[in-house]
Protein backbone atom coordinates (compact mmCIF):
# COMPACT_ATOMS: atom_id res chain seq x y z
CA UNK A 1 0.00 0.00 0.00
CA UNK A 2 1.30 3.49 -0.93
CA UNK A 3 1.93 6.35 1.92
CA UNK A 4 -0.89 8.74 1.95
CA UNK A 5 -1.17 11.91 3.25
CA UNK A 6 -3.16 14.21 5.09
CA UNK A 7 -2.44 17.96 4.77
CA UNK A 8 -3.01 21.33 6.15
CA UNK A 9 -1.60 23.89 3.79
CA UNK A 10 1.81 23.18 3.98
CA UNK A 11 2.53 27.10 2.52
CA UNK A 12 0.08 28.64 5.18
CA UNK A 13 1.42 29.76 8.98
CA UNK A 14 -0.42 27.26 10.61
CA UNK A 15 -0.36 24.67 8.00
CA UNK A 16 -0.12 20.93 9.17
CA UNK A 17 0.41 17.51 6.89
CA UNK A 18 0.64 13.67 7.82
CA UNK A 19 1.64 10.73 5.76
CA UNK A 20 0.97 7.90 6.66
CA UNK A 21 1.20 4.21 5.68
CA UNK A 22 -0.55 1.14 6.76
CA UNK A 23 1.72 -1.36 8.73
CA UNK A 24 0.19 -4.83 10.37
CA UNK A 25 1.07 -3.23 13.67
CA UNK A 26 -1.33 -0.15 13.78
CA UNK A 27 -4.01 0.17 15.59
CA UNK A 28 -6.26 -0.33 12.18
CA UNK A 29 -4.33 -0.32 8.91
CA UNK A 30 -4.44 3.66 7.56
CA UNK A 31 -4.82 5.38 3.84
CA UNK A 32 -5.97 8.58 3.83
CA UNK A 33 -4.85 11.88 2.52
CA UNK A 34 -6.55 14.99 3.21
CA UNK A 35 -6.06 18.55 3.28
CA UNK A 36 -7.48 21.40 5.90
CA UNK A 37 -6.59 25.21 5.68
CA UNK A 38 -5.86 27.37 8.64
CA UNK A 39 -9.45 27.98 10.28
CA UNK A 40 -11.25 25.70 8.86
CA UNK A 41 -13.19 22.29 9.90
CA UNK A 42 -12.92 19.31 8.99
CA UNK A 43 -15.14 16.36 9.97
CA UNK A 44 -13.95 12.56 9.91
CA UNK A 45 -16.80 10.13 9.60
CA UNK A 46 -17.53 6.89 9.44
CA UNK A 47 -18.44 4.04 11.62
CA UNK A 48 -16.77 2.79 14.79
CA UNK A 49 -13.41 0.95 14.09
CA UNK A 50 -13.03 2.81 10.49
CA UNK A 51 -10.03 4.67 11.52
CA UNK A 52 -10.74 8.28 12.77
CA UNK A 53 -9.59 7.72 16.50
CA UNK A 54 -6.29 6.61 14.94
CA UNK A 55 -5.89 9.43 12.70
CA UNK A 56 -6.56 12.12 15.44
CA UNK A 57 -3.96 10.15 18.13
CA UNK A 58 -1.59 10.34 14.99
CA UNK A 59 -1.50 13.96 14.66
CA UNK A 60 -1.46 14.11 18.57
CA UNK A 61 1.32 11.96 19.11
CA UNK A 62 -0.61 9.62 20.84
CA UNK A 63 0.21 6.96 18.19
CA UNK A 64 3.43 6.69 16.10
CA UNK A 65 2.62 4.68 12.93
CA UNK A 66 5.47 2.62 10.96
CA UNK A 67 5.30 5.22 8.50
CA UNK A 68 4.43 8.83 9.18
CA UNK A 69 5.16 12.25 8.54
CA UNK A 70 3.18 15.15 10.34
CA UNK A 71 4.53 18.68 10.27
CA UNK A 72 2.65 22.04 10.53
CA UNK A 73 3.74 25.87 9.73
CA UNK A 74 6.49 24.07 8.16
CA UNK A 75 8.17 22.48 11.47
CA UNK A 76 8.29 19.27 11.98
CA UNK A 77 6.44 16.95 14.41
CA UNK A 78 7.03 13.43 12.96
CA UNK A 79 9.16 12.32 9.86
CA UNK A 80 9.99 8.39 10.19
CA UNK A 81 12.13 8.31 7.15
CA UNK A 82 14.03 11.43 8.81
CA UNK A 83 14.10 10.51 12.36
CA UNK A 84 12.15 13.07 13.54
CA UNK A 85 9.31 12.09 16.30
CA UNK A 86 8.17 15.15 18.67
CA UNK A 87 6.49 14.20 22.17
CA UNK A 88 2.69 14.57 22.07
CA UNK A 89 3.16 17.54 24.94
CA UNK A 90 5.93 19.23 22.85
CA UNK A 91 3.47 19.54 20.07
CA UNK A 92 1.14 22.73 20.43
CA UNK A 93 -2.25 21.01 19.76
CA UNK A 94 -5.42 21.02 21.44
CA UNK A 95 -7.16 17.98 22.01
CA UNK A 96 -11.03 18.19 23.18
CA UNK A 97 -12.14 14.34 24.32
CA UNK A 98 -16.08 12.65 24.61
CA UNK A 99 -15.08 12.25 28.42
CA UNK A 100 -13.99 15.88 29.06
CA UNK A 101 -10.41 14.33 31.02
CA UNK A 102 -10.79 17.47 33.19
CA UNK A 103 -9.00 17.57 36.80
CA UNK A 104 -11.92 16.78 39.33
CA UNK A 105 -9.85 18.65 42.30
CA UNK A 106 -9.23 21.56 40.17
CA UNK A 107 -11.76 24.51 39.56
CA UNK A 108 -12.69 25.21 35.92
CA UNK A 109 -10.48 28.00 36.10
CA UNK A 110 -7.49 25.77 37.03
CA UNK A 111 -8.65 23.39 34.56
CA UNK A 112 -7.79 25.74 32.04
CA UNK A 113 -4.65 27.92 33.55
CA UNK A 114 -3.22 23.89 33.91
CA UNK A 115 -2.89 23.72 30.02
CA UNK A 116 -1.14 27.68 29.52
CA UNK A 117 2.49 28.03 29.79
CA UNK A 118 2.22 30.52 32.64
CA UNK A 119 -1.31 30.06 34.56
CA UNK A 120 -2.54 33.71 34.12
CA UNK A 121 -5.75 33.51 35.77
CA UNK A 122 -6.81 36.60 33.76
CA UNK A 123 -6.64 34.68 30.43
CA UNK A 124 -8.52 31.61 31.63
CA UNK A 125 -11.21 33.90 32.89
CA UNK A 126 -11.67 35.48 29.25
CA UNK A 127 -11.18 31.98 27.65
CA UNK A 128 -14.25 30.85 29.95
CA UNK A 129 -16.16 34.00 28.68
CA UNK A 130 -15.73 32.87 25.39
CA UNK A 131 -17.18 29.31 25.82
CA UNK A 132 -20.12 30.92 27.40
CA UNK A 133 -18.96 30.23 31.28
CA UNK A 134 -18.94 33.60 32.72
CA UNK A 135 -19.11 33.56 36.87
CA UNK A 136 -18.00 29.88 36.99
CA UNK A 137 -14.54 29.41 36.91
CA UNK A 138 -14.29 28.49 40.61
CA UNK A 139 -16.73 25.54 40.15
CA UNK A 140 -15.39 22.04 40.21
CA UNK A 141 -16.39 19.81 37.49
CA UNK A 142 -18.63 17.86 40.01
CA UNK A 143 -20.43 21.33 40.41
CA UNK A 144 -20.72 21.69 36.11
CA UNK A 145 -23.55 20.03 33.93
CA UNK A 146 -22.01 17.86 31.25
CA UNK A 147 -22.36 20.44 28.59
CA UNK A 148 -20.68 22.92 30.98
CA UNK A 149 -17.59 20.40 31.63
CA UNK A 150 -17.54 19.96 27.75
CA UNK A 151 -17.21 24.01 27.70
CA UNK A 152 -14.07 23.75 30.15
CA UNK A 153 -12.42 20.82 28.31
CA UNK A 154 -12.29 23.12 24.89
CA UNK A 155 -11.24 26.38 26.59
CA UNK A 156 -8.60 24.18 28.25
CA UNK A 157 -7.85 22.76 24.91
CA UNK A 158 -7.69 26.35 23.47
CA UNK A 159 -5.43 27.54 26.44
CA UNK A 160 -2.50 25.49 24.90
CA UNK A 161 -2.52 28.52 21.89
CA UNK A 162 -2.23 25.71 19.64
CA UNK A 163 -1.46 25.17 16.12
CA UNK A 164 -4.53 22.47 15.34
CA UNK A 165 -7.21 22.08 17.32
CA UNK A 166 -8.48 18.25 17.77
CA UNK A 167 -12.45 17.22 18.66
CA UNK A 168 -12.53 13.47 19.78
CA UNK A 169 -16.54 12.75 20.30
CA UNK A 170 -16.89 16.00 21.55
CA UNK A 171 -20.20 15.88 22.27
CA UNK A 172 -21.25 11.78 22.12
CA UNK A 173 -21.32 12.24 26.14
CA UNK A 174 -24.31 14.88 26.43
CA UNK A 175 -28.06 14.83 25.87
CA UNK A 176 -29.59 16.33 22.72
CA UNK A 177 -30.55 19.37 24.04
CA UNK A 178 -27.37 20.30 25.26
CA UNK A 179 -25.77 18.98 22.13
CA UNK A 180 -28.67 21.52 19.97
CA UNK A 181 -26.85 24.43 22.25
CA UNK A 182 -23.21 23.39 21.81
CA UNK A 183 -23.71 22.85 18.18
CA UNK A 184 -24.71 26.79 17.88
CA UNK A 185 -21.80 27.64 20.12
CA UNK A 186 -19.09 26.33 18.33
CA UNK A 187 -20.64 27.20 15.10
CA UNK A 188 -20.46 31.02 16.55
CA UNK A 189 -16.90 30.03 18.23
CA UNK A 190 -15.54 29.29 15.15
CA UNK A 191 -14.97 33.17 13.70
CA UNK A 192 -12.43 33.11 16.71
CA UNK A 193 -10.91 30.13 15.73
CA UNK A 194 -7.53 30.87 12.97
CA UNK A 195 -6.17 26.94 13.62
CA UNK A 196 -7.06 24.31 11.32
CA UNK A 197 -9.69 22.20 13.68
CA UNK A 198 -10.19 18.35 12.82
CA UNK A 199 -13.45 16.82 14.39
CA UNK A 200 -13.82 12.85 14.37
CA UNK A 201 -17.63 11.71 14.53
CA UNK A 202 -19.74 8.86 13.60
CA UNK A 203 -23.07 11.39 13.82
CA UNK A 204 -23.55 12.49 10.06
CA UNK A 205 -25.58 14.87 11.63
CA UNK A 206 -23.13 16.78 13.80
CA UNK A 207 -20.44 16.89 10.69
CA UNK A 208 -23.05 18.13 8.38
CA UNK A 209 -24.08 20.97 10.82
CA UNK A 210 -20.61 21.69 11.94
CA UNK A 211 -17.89 20.93 9.57
CA UNK A 212 -16.72 23.12 5.97
CA UNK A 213 -15.59 19.84 4.56
CA UNK A 214 -16.33 15.91 5.27
CA UNK A 215 -13.53 12.99 4.79
CA UNK A 216 -15.43 9.41 4.90
CA UNK A 217 -13.47 6.95 6.23
CA UNK A 218 -14.01 3.12 6.24
CA UNK A 219 -11.59 0.58 7.88
CA UNK A 220 -8.77 2.93 7.82
CA UNK A 221 -9.13 3.96 4.47
CA UNK A 222 -10.24 7.12 3.23
CA UNK A 223 -13.39 7.11 1.18
CA UNK A 224 -13.99 10.47 0.13
CA UNK A 225 -13.67 13.89 0.92
CA UNK A 226 -15.34 17.39 -0.22
CA UNK A 227 -17.92 19.48 0.75
CA UNK A 228 -21.47 18.11 1.93
CA UNK A 229 -22.82 18.30 -1.53
CA UNK A 230 -19.69 16.44 -3.10
CA UNK A 231 -19.83 13.93 -0.57
CA UNK A 232 -23.71 13.08 -1.06
CA UNK A 233 -22.79 13.16 -4.68
CA UNK A 234 -20.02 9.96 -4.21
CA UNK A 235 -22.12 6.65 -4.11
CA UNK A 236 -19.30 4.83 -2.74
CA UNK A 237 -19.64 7.09 0.42
CA UNK A 238 -22.84 6.99 0.65
CA UNK A 239 -22.57 3.16 0.77
CA UNK A 240 -19.65 3.74 3.59
CA UNK A 241 -22.00 6.47 5.93
CA UNK A 242 -25.40 4.31 5.08
CA UNK A 243 -28.03 5.22 2.64
CA UNK A 244 -30.05 6.37 5.14
CA UNK A 245 -28.09 9.11 6.32
CA UNK A 246 -28.13 10.79 3.19
CA UNK A 247 -29.09 14.46 3.51
CA UNK A 248 -28.53 18.09 2.39
CA UNK A 249 -27.85 21.34 3.90
CA UNK A 250 -30.01 24.27 3.66
CA UNK A 251 -29.30 27.60 4.55
CA UNK A 252 -32.31 29.95 5.71
CA UNK A 253 -32.87 33.05 7.84
CA UNK A 254 -35.17 33.75 10.88
CA UNK A 255 -38.19 35.73 9.79
CA UNK A 256 -40.79 35.00 12.90
CA UNK A 257 -42.44 33.19 14.91
CA UNK A 258 -46.35 32.36 14.53
CA UNK A 259 -48.91 31.99 16.86
CA UNK A 260 -49.37 28.47 16.07
CA UNK A 261 -45.96 27.52 17.48
CA UNK A 262 -44.12 27.48 14.17
CA UNK A 263 -41.40 29.47 12.99
CA UNK A 264 -41.23 30.89 9.24
CA UNK A 265 -37.80 30.38 7.51
CA UNK A 266 -36.83 31.94 4.25
CA UNK A 267 -34.21 30.04 2.01
CA UNK A 268 -32.92 30.40 -1.14
CA UNK A 269 -36.14 27.90 -2.38
CA UNK A 270 -38.56 29.95 -0.74
CA UNK A 271 -40.70 29.74 2.64
CA UNK A 272 -40.16 27.29 5.24
CA UNK A 273 -42.30 26.43 8.62
CA UNK A 274 -40.55 24.41 10.95
CA UNK A 275 -41.45 23.62 14.80
CA UNK A 276 -40.72 26.82 17.43
CA UNK A 277 -36.87 27.60 16.70
CA UNK A 278 -35.26 29.24 19.94
CA UNK A 279 -33.61 31.88 17.54
CA UNK A 280 -34.22 35.16 17.05
CA UNK A 281 -35.68 36.81 13.86
CA UNK A 282 -32.63 37.65 11.28
CA UNK A 283 -30.52 34.78 12.88
CA UNK A 284 -28.97 32.30 10.31
CA UNK A 285 -29.53 28.62 10.57
CA UNK A 286 -28.55 25.70 8.63
CA UNK A 287 -31.34 22.98 8.19
CA UNK A 288 -30.38 19.11 7.68
CA UNK A 289 -33.23 17.64 5.56
CA UNK A 290 -32.90 14.02 5.07
CA UNK A 291 -33.19 12.59 1.72
CA UNK A 292 -36.06 10.08 2.51
CA UNK A 293 -38.14 12.85 4.18
CA UNK A 294 -38.42 14.53 0.47
CA UNK A 295 -41.61 14.21 -2.00
CA UNK A 296 -41.66 15.26 -5.04
CA UNK A 297 -44.04 16.52 -7.64
CA UNK A 298 -44.03 17.98 -11.25
CA UNK A 299 -46.91 20.52 -10.35
CA UNK A 300 -46.88 22.71 -7.26
CA UNK A 301 -49.61 20.78 -5.32
CA UNK A 302 -52.54 22.20 -3.26
CA UNK A 303 -55.16 20.95 -0.81
CA UNK A 304 -51.50 18.90 1.48
CA UNK A 305 -51.36 18.75 5.09
CA UNK A 306 -47.24 19.11 4.61
CA UNK A 307 -47.12 23.53 4.02
CA UNK A 308 -43.12 23.09 2.82
CA UNK A 309 -43.17 23.24 -1.22
CA UNK A 310 -39.48 24.59 -2.40
CA UNK A 311 -39.24 25.05 -6.19
CA UNK A 312 -36.04 23.61 -8.14
CA UNK A 313 -34.39 21.84 -11.09
CA UNK A 314 -33.00 18.27 -11.44
CA UNK A 315 -29.37 18.56 -11.64
CA UNK A 316 -28.65 14.91 -11.50
CA UNK A 317 -30.54 11.15 -11.30
CA UNK A 318 -28.35 8.37 -9.63
CA UNK A 319 -29.33 4.89 -9.68
CA UNK A 320 -28.57 3.14 -6.47
CA UNK A 321 -27.67 -0.94 -6.05
CA UNK A 322 -32.08 -1.31 -4.66
CA UNK A 323 -35.44 0.27 -5.72
CA UNK A 324 -34.27 4.03 -4.97
CA UNK A 325 -32.91 6.71 -7.19
CA UNK A 326 -31.51 9.64 -5.47
CA UNK A 327 -32.74 12.98 -7.33
CA UNK A 328 -30.37 16.19 -6.90
CA UNK A 329 -32.54 19.52 -7.20
CA UNK A 330 -30.84 22.98 -7.53
CA UNK A 331 -33.07 25.22 -5.25
CA UNK A 332 -32.14 28.74 -5.48
CA UNK A 333 -28.10 27.79 -5.49
CA UNK A 334 -28.26 24.97 -2.95
CA UNK A 335 -28.80 21.22 -3.35
CA UNK A 336 -31.84 19.51 -2.02
CA UNK A 337 -31.86 15.79 -2.58
CA UNK A 338 -35.11 13.54 -2.47
CA UNK A 339 -34.73 9.75 -1.85
CA UNK A 340 -37.38 8.40 -4.01
CA UNK A 341 -38.12 4.29 -5.60
CA UNK A 342 -36.93 4.14 -9.48
CA UNK A 343 -40.77 3.25 -10.14
CA UNK A 344 -41.80 6.92 -8.89
CA UNK A 345 -38.99 8.35 -11.00
CA UNK A 346 -39.91 6.86 -14.41
CA UNK A 347 -43.81 6.92 -13.50
CA UNK A 348 -43.05 10.44 -13.38
CA UNK A 349 -40.58 10.64 -16.24
CA UNK A 350 -38.43 12.96 -14.85
CA UNK A 351 -35.37 13.91 -16.44
CA UNK A 352 -32.00 16.14 -15.90
CA UNK A 353 -33.18 20.02 -16.11
CA UNK A 354 -36.92 19.28 -15.13
CA UNK A 355 -38.72 21.40 -13.12
CA UNK A 356 -40.15 19.89 -9.74
CA UNK A 357 -41.53 20.64 -6.54
CA UNK A 358 -39.46 19.27 -3.36
CA UNK A 359 -42.43 18.73 -0.71
CA UNK A 360 -41.84 18.36 3.16
CA UNK A 361 -43.52 18.47 6.07
CA UNK A 362 -42.85 20.54 8.91
CA UNK A 363 -42.29 17.94 11.93
CA UNK A 364 -39.84 15.83 9.66
CA UNK A 365 -37.14 18.16 10.34
CA UNK A 366 -35.70 17.26 14.01
CA UNK A 367 -34.75 19.89 16.38
CA UNK A 368 -31.14 19.14 17.00
CA UNK A 369 -31.08 18.86 12.55
CA UNK A 370 -30.69 22.73 12.91
CA UNK A 371 -27.89 24.93 14.16
CA UNK A 372 -27.23 28.93 14.23
CA UNK A 373 -24.55 30.12 12.54
CA UNK A 374 -23.39 30.77 8.71
CA UNK A 375 -23.47 28.00 6.01
CA UNK A 376 -19.93 26.06 5.70
CA UNK A 377 -17.02 27.64 3.64
CA UNK A 378 -17.22 26.65 -0.10
CA UNK A 379 -21.09 26.11 0.03
CA UNK A 380 -22.79 23.12 -0.93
Amino acid sequence: MAPAVMALDAMAPEAMALEAMAQATAPIPLDFAFRVEPGELLALVGHSGSGKTTVLRTIAGLWRPTVARVSIGGRGWLDTAKGVDLAAHRRRVGVVFQNYALFPHLSAARNVMAAMDTPDPAGAARLLDLVNLHGLGDRRPAQLSGGQQQRVALARALARQPDALLLDEPFSAVDRATREKLYSEILALRAHLKMPVVLVTHDMNEAQLLADRLVVMDKGRMVCTGTTAQVMADPTALRAMGIREVAALLPATVVSHLPDGLTLLETPAGALFLPLLEAAPGTVVRVRIMAHDVILSRARPEGLSAQNILAGRITRIVAGQGPAVMVHIDAGGHEILARITRRAAETMGLQVADQVHAILKSMSVARDHIAAGAPAQGGD
